[in-house]
């Protein structure tokens, strides 16, 4: 038997309110992590996996949160009862922290070097060509490609990979004996996510450190765990070896985890169906100009000669890693950055509309971003925020716009009698159904979708995706489902296009796609999301 690394013991954690009121939200949790050991914690939103974890390291302050019992002790000594200093000594020294979200996690005002070179510099003590040439051992460590180049670069300069790949390198320069890792693959491509995974995996191994890895995909916990720990409002409900979970499960929530799979068979194209859109030959080439004179020397090609075509009432699915140009080509389609080609619409060409004429247009063609609560006015109530578009198109007397509007929320599963509420009152997936009502009280004939379920848990973007397939049959409207996550294509695609380096590389039915892929990277995508 490993030895115990960490062991929380009856841990209760509560959120401090105004005059001295709490709430409870963690209900006396027990779990233990041995030495070299994987555990994964998984649970939906809300469950209490991230409270949990940060409590390891006392990330939260005391005037937000209260340990009313409970111990965390690591090697021995219990965390809750260190004083600052000792404290200190073991944040980023013996336990390393990979955040979920590495943009707003690294400092946008300082470079990967400093970065780095801070926490070496407080640890280690190292300074100067000792920090710069540690930090550059962690770059490559981490798979960083030509991390002499990227020294000197600013979180924005970076994709979301090599940012995620930074924020390791931060998390491990001091050789923690435990890192805990917090979703740390969520918005990342399938091909990254592997190669996160297998990342984590063989510095585990080479440095005998043990893994906390807070998850909310299977999939991943199925790579990378040694045990599961399955937690549900504040507890803890089912604590097993991975195999043995995943043939075995024995609580209720975890079985409904498991089974929280789209469906296995894509729907089938309709060609009795008429042309709803049509693509052909989009380019957006964005310039780079260089020099004192800014003189172009090149274009990056976001999008290069694409052509597409899709069905009234049926979804087409944009796939293919960060990079590709699915986001840049959905926009485009929708008029909503500058490209060359011909765009078609119900017949009509909507490539060559002014300003004015395109307005009119806009009522017919919506997006669904992939951050319902970036792309939700903060200080609209989800009633204003839903008319917003009617009052814009001067649709309907107000009486008429409050009756659909309290439809369309129905629609998306929202009590119309909350419509007087705000964004922030709600979680992630009942801000998704807030953004797609107020796309689709408009009644569009083509909706396009930017990554609208890769920041949801599985149960909850299975939940997404049956309420899209029953819009869809209701009102006839057409999809541009944008994602990485081929699974979520599968459920709910008709059509499959490829895309890599500003092409699209493979286009057909769903079905065909998916049994008999053509091309080499359409192979490598499936293989990584199917384990094939």
């Amino acid at each position: 038997m490993s030895e115990t690394l960490l062991s929380i013991e009856g841990l209760k954690i509560a959120f401090r309110g105004e005059e001295g009121a709490s709430r409870e939200v963690v209900h006396g949790v027990d779990l233990e992590i041995a030495r070299g050991e994987s555990l994964a914690l998984v649970g939906e939103s809300g469950s209490g996996k991230t409270i949990t974890a940060q409590s390891v390291l006392r990330l939260l302050p005391p005037s937000l949160v209260a340990y009313p019992a409970g111990r965390i002790e690591f090697e021995g000594r219990d965390i809750l009862a260190m004083g600052e200093t000792e404290l200190m000594g073991v944040r980023g020294s013996r336990i390393g922290m990979v955040f979920q979200e590495p943009m707003s996690s690294l400092n946008p005002l300082h470079t990967v070097a400093k970065q780095i070179g801070e926490t070496l510099a407080l640890h280690q003590g190292l300074a100067g060509e000792a920090a710069r040439e540690k930090t550059l051992e962690w770059l490559g460590r981490v798979g960083l490609s030509r991390p002499e180049s990227k020294l000197l670069s600013y979180p924005h300069q970076l994709s979301g990979g090599e940012r995620q790949r930074v924020m390791i390198a931060m998390a491990l320069a001091n050789e923690p004996d435990l890192l805990i890792a917090d979703e740390p693959t969520t918005a990342l491509d399938v091909t990254i996510q592997a190669q996160i995974i297998d990342l984590l995996k063989g510095l585990q191994e080479e440095m005998g450190m043990a893994l906390l890895f807070i998850t909310h995909n299977l999939e991943i916990v199925r790579r990378i765990a040694d045990r599961v720990a399955v937690m549900q409002e504040g507890r803890i409900v089912e604590t097993k070896g991975r195999d043995e979970l995943f043939a075995r499960p024995e609580h209720p929530y975890t079985r409904k985890l498991l089974g929280a799979e789209p469906g296995s068979e894509p729907p089938r194209t309709d060609p009795s169906r008429p042309i709803l859109l049509e693509a052909r030959d989009m380019k957006v080439w964005f310039p780079i100009d260089r020099g004192f004179l800014r003189r172009r020397t090149d274009y990056v090609k976001a999008v290069d000669g694409v052509d597409l075509s899709l069905r009234a009432g049926e979804t087409l699915g944009l796939a293919g890693e960060s990079g590709s140009g699915k986001t840049t080509l959905g926009k485009a389609i929708l008029r909503l950055v500058p490209s060359e080609g011909s765009i078609s619409l119900a017949g009509e060409r909507i490539d060559g509309l002014d300003a004015a004429s395109l307005r009119a247009k806009r009522r017919s063609m919506q997006i669904i971003f992939q951050d319902p609560f970036g792309s939700l006015n903060p200080r609209m109530t989800v009633g204003d925020i839903v008319a917003e578009g009617l009052e814009a198109h001067g649709l309907g007397s107000p009486a008429e716009r409050r009756d659909l509007v309290a439809e369309t929320l129905r629609d998306v599963g929202i009590d119309p009698g909350e419509a007087g509420r705000y964004p922030h009152e709600y979680s992630g997936g009942q801000r998704q159904r807030i953004a797609i009502a107020r796309a689709i009280v408009l009644r569009p004939a083509l909706l396009v979708l930017d990554e609208p379920t890769s920041s949801l848990d599985r149960t909850i973007q299975f939940q997404v995706i049956e309420l899209l397939k029953g819009l869809q049959e209701k009102y006839g409207m057409a999809y541009v489902f944008i994602s990485h996550d081929l699974k979520v294509l599968k459920s709910i695609c008709h059509g499959i296009a490829i895309m890599k380096g500003g092409k699209i590389v493979e286009h057909g039915p769903a079905g065909e796609v998916f049994h008999s892929p053509e091309h080499p990277y359409t192979r490598e995508l499936l293989a990584t999301a199917f384990g094939a």
